[in-house]
């Protein structure tokens, strides 16, 4: 079974910047899909920031200009710099991963999630 560890969460000023980190470890052939979602206060997963294989990222309207994702498909790791951020931003953030496994199985793996928190 895939599992995802995330990092870098934590508490910084507005126009402040935080880093994320996505590790896939376990029985991983290939990737596809690499995603952050950030839980909203209705309990709602929204898409942050999407990156494929052979696609350009995609990101939410809000984020636009100031977040960045990127990838090492070799590590299996996913990142999400964050630039500028605002009370807006504060959320419980998820790393998204599909992944094939060694049996040639397609696997959809979420990170345990990260708290950001910018004080207003």
């Amino acid at each position: 079974q895939v599992r995802l560890t995330e990092s870098g969460g934590g508490l910084v000023q507005p126009g402040g910047s935080l880093r994320l980190s996505c590790a896939a470890s376990g029985n991983i052939f290939t990737n596809d899909d690499m995603c952050w979602y950030r839980q909203t206060p209705r309990g709602q997963r929204e898409l942050v920031a999407r990156s494929t294989r052979n696609g350009g990222p995609k990101y939410v309207d809000s984020v636009k200009g100031r977040f960045t994702i990127s990838r090492n498909n070799r590590e299996n790791t996913v990142y999400l710099q964050m630039n500028n951020l605002g009370p807006e931003d504060a959320d419980v953030y998820y790393c998204y991963m599909r992944v094939m496994n060694n049996a040639a199985r397609w696997e959809d793996a979420w990170g345990q999630g990260t708290q950001v928190a910018v004080p207003s």
